[in-house]
């Protein structure tokens, strides 16, 4: 039988245009959106304009490691102060730990927390703090300059909406969001 060819081309551009928007809106919904760093607060990892692709699927099979760096919707704290945007930091309590920044250190369950990704040592006392189930800590890479949980608290689990995978802007900059391995 041969195919029918008499549809109207303006048809069969409205219908190729409705299903790629449902395509474009399932996959940034559900799979991976794109996000752009609007703040020093990462440095030297992120840098201000650079573009990362989110992934969201990882954390409905697995929780966040610490590492880890997030996007997650503003908290009620956060939001509180004035703030609705999302925000990109690293996963650094897990649930259930011990919390404490003291003399240029992060401790974690009284043991101090190797980082070689920091812009510079924190300036500030934080914590101790024992973290609620399904919550995490959060702080930025440039700790000095960071608006992250020192200063407004945990994330809750359902906040975070993705982890930061790939850089695909600048090009020069191209590549994997590597994460730090911590030792057991």
């Amino acid at each position: 039988m041969p195919e029918n060819h008499n549809e109207n081309p303006w048809v069969e551009t409205l219908k190729t245009l409705a299903i790629s928007a449902v395509l474009a809106f399932g996959v940034r919904t559900f799979v991976a959106e794109a996000r752009y760093i609007p703040s020093t607060s990462m440095l030297p990892t992120l840098e201000v304009n650079d573009r990362l692709l989110v992934e969201k699927v990882g954390y409905r099979f697995g929780s966040p490691e610490r590492g880890e760096i997030v996007v997650f919707e503003a908290t009620e704290e956060l939001q509180r102060q004035g703030y609705n945007d999302a925000f990109i930091k690293r996963i650094i309590g897990l649930p259930g730990e011990t919390i404490e920044v003291s003399g240029g250190v992060v401790y974690i369950d009284g043991e101090p927390l190797a980082e070689d990704y920091i812009a510079d040592q924190p300036e500030y006392q934080f914590g101790p703090v024992t973290i609620p189930d399904d919550q995490y800590i959060v702080l930025g890479d440039n700790r000095n300059n960071s608006l992250d949980s020192h200063a407004w608290g945990f994330v809750p689990a359902d906040n975070i909406i993705g982890r930061a995978t790939i850089r695909f802007w600048p090009f020069d900059r191209i590549g994997t969001i590597e994460e730090p391995s911590y030792p057991e």
